[in-house]
């Protein structure tokens, strides 16, 4: 196995993700069988009980892991399959060594840092490193590990060690380490500043790690003697000092390092004999595509709109979807309190903007979340939609929300709502799920790829070509409860998909409408740039008029004799 591992410096968010997703496609596109592995050096088992606000969008895999969101990006990328455990971090290690050192597996030994903690990373480093993540049994070749944060926090000090280590365990030959660092301009005077660079590489060497390869991010393109001063002073060949300018969009970042012949410089340093891929036609296509044709404008209704990453898997399905449809996605975000009444009391401008920006798009989207704030302008969302016949997709929430909504303005329950926002309502058209923990919070929902039986003839029939079971990823704590199923269905709501033993509702759609879907599960977690989501690529379709319902055959295996 041969290692690549991307570290940060200077600032985080420079885009280490984004950057270890592209190494993994220049190696991919080299014949290179490609897994990745994401550290975050926080103390929390995962993700998943964390505010969006707090580390953007949690990410959820096959297996029911709730990740961080770069492991959506490698996925997307590299059209791979992660598992929980391709997500370390600081907490899942020390439970680790904490639990075996209670089972008596250290033999009365003092459990130390080192060589406890760093020989735990060092292991699980190995042992993920070799599953296959591709859909078939083969072992990747290389792994592309990406360690979380900036070089010199403390956090990552144990994570930087235990690399170290692996490094002079696997040889030079099989470690090729390449540090993300920016470039600032200061406005006063125009000029590139190299220095903030130069104190990153010290603090790294300071940690026994020299890097491979630098890449420089700044907002433009850096001159010769810009790189020519980083390469002299952090005693690295110019020829792996790679400038990564700022672009209009992350696809062109393959591009740009395929470009300065990084996939060469790669292989170079981990010694594969393989040709190095010169051109990505398929990347560079897809990113021109990204800004080229007719805008379509779509509002997502969310009370995490103030970060972007807290919905970035949707961006993303938006995104692919729109390529695919010859369109570009222009997102308007809408904070869904300010679509209600009390804020029209409070704040009148900004209710009226509010709606103003509803009422100017093309589709409305409505995601997950959790809480009740902001649920009652989501409603309100929804009716527009509805009963404007504006193309609508409502994802987990989204859909709850819309059945809600119907509940109230068709069936005719005034008081409908969910458990989820009045515990001790009477009319729970949403409940918790009997099967779920009310005591322990994290990794306690229902997770995970699950299969829906799809409903012939339908809009979700369309949607997936004809598939009568389809397989995607979940992540809630409340459903649609079954004993309103039967009234809603009457008053013209289509529950198209169903759980295994059909009592889960998975699917809402309405037959009359130009697109109105809603689905139970994540779609946006599966969505890949050159294979978009389904539900994601029909409502694209709507919202720039290119969508037609139509009856498609199924597409069911005969049963084996």
């Amino acid at each position: 196995m041969k290692y690549v591992v991307v570290t940060g410096g200077v600032v985080s968010g420079l885009g280490k993700g984004i950057t270890s997703s592209s190494i993994g496609v220049l190696l991919q596109a080299s014949g290179i069988n490609v897994t990745s592995i994401k550290i975050d050096p926080y103390l929390n088992t995962d993700a998943g009980t964390m505010s969006p606000y707090e580390h953007g969008e949690v990410f959820v895999l096959d297996d029911g892991g709730e990740a961080d969101l770069d492991l959506g990006n490698y996925e997307r990328f590299l059209d791979i399959t992660l598992t929980r455990d391709h997500n370390i971090t600081t907490g899942k290690v020390y439970s680790l060594v904490i639990n075996r050192e209670r089972k008596g597996d250290y033999l009365g030994k003092t459990v130390q840092v080192i060589p406890h903690i760093t020989d735990a990373v060092q292991e699980w480093i190995e042992r993920v490193a070799h599953i296959p993540v591709d859909g078939t049994k083969n072992t990747p070749d290389v792994c592309v590990i990406e360690l979380g944060g900036t070089v010199g926090d403390i956090e990552s000090m144990v994570f930087l060690e235990a690399l170290r280590q692996l490094r002079y365990r696997v040889g030079q030959d099989n470690f090729c380490l390449v540090h993300v660092s920016l470039v600032p301009v200061v406005s006063a005077v125009g000029e590139p500043k190299s220095k903030p660079t130069q104190h990153a590489v010290k603090e790294l060497r300071s940690a026994g790690l020299s890097p491979d390869i630098i890449i420089c991010r700044s907002s433009k393109p850096l001159s010769r003697s810009v790189i020519g001063k980083i390469s002299q002073f952090c005693m690295v060949p110019a020829s792996h000092v790679i400038g990564v300018h700022d672009v209009s969009n992350i696809y062109k970042v393959p591009v740009l390092l395929a470009e300065q012949r990084v996939p060469g410089l790669i292989l170079g340093c981990l010694r594969l004999n393989k040709m190095p891929a010169d051109d990505l036609p398929k990347w560079r296509t897809f990113s021109d595509k990204n800004d080229q044709g007719p805008v379509v404008r779509i509002g997502i209704v969310g009370k995490y709109t103030g970060l972007s990453d807290s919905y970035l898997s949707i961006s993303k399905s938006l995104t692919h979807a729109a390529v695919s449809s010859d369109v570009q996605v222009q997102v308007e975000w809408i904070e869904a309190s300010n679509l209600e009444p009390s804020t029209k009391a409070s704040k009148s401008d900004v209710y009226e903007e509010a709606w103003k920006t509803l009422q100017d798009v093309h589709g409305i989207l409505i995601p997950g979340g959790f809480g009740d704030r902001g649920v009652e302008g989501k409603i309100l969302a929804v009716k527009y939609a509805r009963e404007s016949n504006i193309p609508f997709l409502g994802i987990c929430l989204g859909m709850q929300v819309a059945t809600i909504e119907y509940a109230r303005h068709v069936l005719g329950v005034k008081d409908a709502t969910s458990s989820e926002f009045d515990p001790h309502t009477e009319q729970p058209v949403i409940l918790y799920m009997p099967e779920i923990s009310t005591e322990q919070m994290g990794g306690t929902m229902r997770l995970g790829a699950r299969n829906t039986h799809v409903k012939e003839g339908t809009l979700a029939h369309q949607l997936y070509h004809g598939e009568t079971v389809i397989s995607e990823r979940h992540r809630h704590r409340y459903e649609v409860n079954p004993d309103f199923v039967d009234r809603l269905e009457k008053a013209g709501l289509v529950f198209s998909g169903k759980d295994d033993r059909r009592i889960r509702m998975e699917c809402i759609e309405l037959e009359s409408h130009k697109f109105f879907f809603g689905t139970q599960y994540h779609p946006e977690f599966k969505s890949r740039p050159f294979s978009p989501s389904p539900p994601f690529l029909g409502f694209i379709q709507a919202a720039a008029g290119k969508f037609e319902r139509k009856t498609v055959q199924s597409s069911k295996k005969p049963a084996s004799s």
